[in-house]
């Protein structure tokens, strides 16, 4: 079921910021990735374990880094960045443990970041959003 809500929220908030006109600002997609690269983070401080916060800050940095690559340099970083978050969601309990994360959101997250990358990889293949800095 995490699966499917992170498949279905990423649709709809997809086609909600294209009919909205949100997307014509190019910053979207980068700011949407360094708040998924923040949750682990919000996990850890809510666990109160600063080893995970270490470690997923050191995660959150290249995510976040990828992210502005991408709005300064080409907006298919950010598509990278955000299904390699997905892969990560996959194995990140055998990266670091983070007690504050919750079961189900590996999958939702996961679902939603590789949902998220494919919309923006077809909003840019199809020339919606400029890749580019004009």
């Amino acid at each position: 079921m995490d699966l499917l809500i992170g498949l279905m929220l990423a649709l709809v908030i997809g086609i909600a910021t294209r009919g909205l006109g949100l997307d014509r600002d190019r910053a979207l997609y980068p700011i949407v990735t360094m708040v998924i690269a923040s949750y682990y983070l919000l996990f850890a401080v809510m666990a109160g374990s600063t080893d995970a916060l270490i470690a997923d800050g050191v995660i959150a940095t290249g995510f976040v880094a990828l992210a502005v690559a991408g709005f300064r340099i080409n907006l298919w970083w950010v598509v990278a960045a955000l299904a390699a978050h997905g892969a990560m969601d996959a194995v990140h309990g055998h990266l670091v443990d983070n007690p504050g994360v919750p079961s189900w959101w590996p999958g939702f997250c996961g679902a939603y970041d590789i949902a998220a990358a494919g919309w923006l990889a077809w909003q840019l293949s199809i020339g919606r959003i400029p890749a580019r800095l004009a």
